[in-house]
Order: C-alpha cells, then structure tokens, then sequence
C-alpha cells in the first residue's frame, strides 16, 4: 500500500481516553492510501464527526482493558498468536456488496476476479495466508487471526461515464452517478472503481456516515488475477482498507516517532515502507514491521496482523462498538 497523511496521534490522547483528529492531511511520499487525507476533510466538513470518533476510541480503550483483565497476562487476549484462537470464541461473519462502476470493459471485473478477492480476504483475516510462515522470529510470537470472515451476498455493475472518480465519495451516491450502498448497518460495501490520482484505495473509519460507510478499491488492485498490476496484484489493498474499515491505523501512526498507531505491539516508526525491504529495517530505534498489513510495502511482502490490532479490530464488533450491528446478540 502507499502513502497517507499525519493526523498527529498523541500518545497523552491515547491514555486520556480522546483522540486529536483535527489536523490536516500530510502526503508522506506516494499517495496511495487515500484513509488519511478523506477522514481530515471529513472532519473538517462534519465537526461532530471528531467527537464520535473520540466515542469510539474510548469504548476501544475499555474494550482492550477489559480484555487484559480476562485473560489475566496483562496484555491482550481475544486470541493467541500464530494464526490461533482462543476457545469459544466468536468468528465474526460479514456480507460484502461489491458495486463495480466501470469506464471501460477492462474496469467491469469479472466475477471470478471478485471470488479471488473474497478467498484473500478470508486467508488474510483468518491467518490462513500461506506467506504467513514467512514471518520473522522477532515477530511471530505477535500474529493472530482476527476470525473475520467475508461472505460475497451480491455484485452491482454500473456503466458510467466517468473515467475517474476521486476521493469525494461520488461512487457511493446514485444521484452522483455512483451505487448507493446496500444494508450498511450489517454488510460491508466495497466500490470498485477508477479512484484516479494514483490512488489505489481509501476507507471510512467506523463512526461516519452510513451512506458513504464501506472502502474503495482500483479495478487493478483487487483480487489476485484478472485486470490486476504488478506489485499490487495480490489483493492486499482491500485487506488495507478494510483494516482502516475496523479502526486500524497505518503502522507508523501517520505522524513522527512520538506519534502512535494505538497498537501495543506494533513497533513505533515515523515513515511508511515501500516495496520489499529488507528485514531488519530499522527507524526510531525500532525494527519496523515492514511485513503488517499496514503498512505500504508490496502485496507480495505484506501478510501479517498482529494479536493488539485483533483487539482493536474486535473492540468495534463489541456491545456498544460502532459496529455491533454486524454481530447478532
């Protein structure tokens, strides 16, 4: 995936209960991952949004605690590392609506490319991805399955004109030329689509608007075969979003080695990495984890979750999370 914006996290916000979320978007290299720059024009376009999303971090924050105090290790534990589970637990399942607006043949994607998609994401949320084992020893101790899987309920296709779309969330307003998304209360809403700008795709963190709650993907970058480009041909730029979809912020919290991704166990750095690097790659005194779905490095080199990004994830499903409506109580 590629680069997004400083939102200037604070660590003392963190602690606090609050989120700053006020500051406008950075382009950190290549614009890729467009999360950042819509979430800053979200806020300034809805200054309510801030304090709902402040809501929500402070349910995250209890959500964790609560979960170190089950478990009783002082850290964490919706489940183990190594792709397990704890026992009982709950595997959350999530329709997906896939709304295809296309410009030309290439960008109407075909159903099996779609399938490609769906059967990455179940791998990537399961930890069922082969390239899992690729995993330095520094860091296997921290992967997890997150148990979330993704059912395919239908495919929408629509003709358009536009040979772009942008960042302004036009694709998701049939009045704009776009599909409006389908039961957003309980389905995830995937457009896919010619974003433009080089952008590959870009989500909504929970606590926005239903009408325009979902992500956004280039027809080029989702699934794994059919219309797809080198070397984001694997699928992993839904895996990204979707990430952002669950409250998840970019490995390096978008801002400088003080600023955090509100993930324990994800090392600090101030700056994405790009391609495939080689491990160890080391920036604020810390061994990055190049290798984590967040951060912006190839699909081929990207392929693990760690346990506190489960929790976070997790937090949102939980009675009085943004998305609880997901999960039948």
């Amino acid at each position: 995936m590629g680069a997004c914006s400083d939102n200037q996290l604070e660590e003392e916000t963190l602690k606090s209960g609050n989120i700053s979320l006020t500051a406008d978007a950075r382009a950190t290299g290549e614009e890729r991952c467009a999360s950042m720059k819509v979430l800053a024009d979200k806020l300034r376009e809805n200054p309510g949004l801030a304090k709902r999303m402040e809501a929500i971090e402070a349910h995250t924050q209890r959500f964790i605690q609560n979960q170190k105090a089950a478990t009783g290790k002082g850290k964490p534990g919706t489940g183990d590392g190594g792709g397990t589970t704890t026992t009982g637990e709950t595997t959350i399942t999530i329709p997906v609506y896939v709304n295809v607006l296309y410009n030309t043949s290439e960008q109407n994607i075909s159903d099996a490319q779609i399938k490609s998609q769906i059967d990455v994401l179940n791998a990537d949320f399961t930890a069922a991805n082969k390239d899992l084992s690729l995993t330095p020893d520094l860091f296997k101790s921290t992967t997890s399955n997150l148990n979330i899987k993704f059912t395919l309920v239908n495919v929408i296709r629509k003709y358009s004109t536009k040979p772009r779309w942008g960042t302004t969330d036009a694709m998701k307003s049939s009045q704009k030329g776009g599909i409006d998304p389908t039961n957003p209360e309980t389905s995830l809403n995937i457009w896919v689509c010619n974003i433009g700008g080089g952008i590959l795709g870009y989500a909504q963190f929970p606590g926005g608007s239903l009408s325009t709650d979902g992500i956004v993907v280039g027809p080029q970058y989702f699934g794994n075969t059919g219309y797809v480009a080198a070397p984001f041909d694997k699928g992993r730029t839904a895996t990204h979003e979707i990430g952002h979809w669950l409250n998840l912020r970019h490995i390096w919290g978008d801002g400088g080695c003080g600023v955090d991704d509100f993930v324990a166990d994800t090392p600090g750095s101030d700056s994405p990495n790009y391609g495939c690097p080689t491990f160890p790659t080391v920036k604020c005194n810390n061994t990055n984890m190049t290798m984590n779905y967040m951060d912006y490095t190839d699909d081929a080199c990207m392929y693990m979750f760690t346990q506190g990004q489960k929790d976070r994830s997790r937090a949102i499903f939980a009675e009085g999370g943004p998305r609880s409506s997901f999960v039948v109580q």
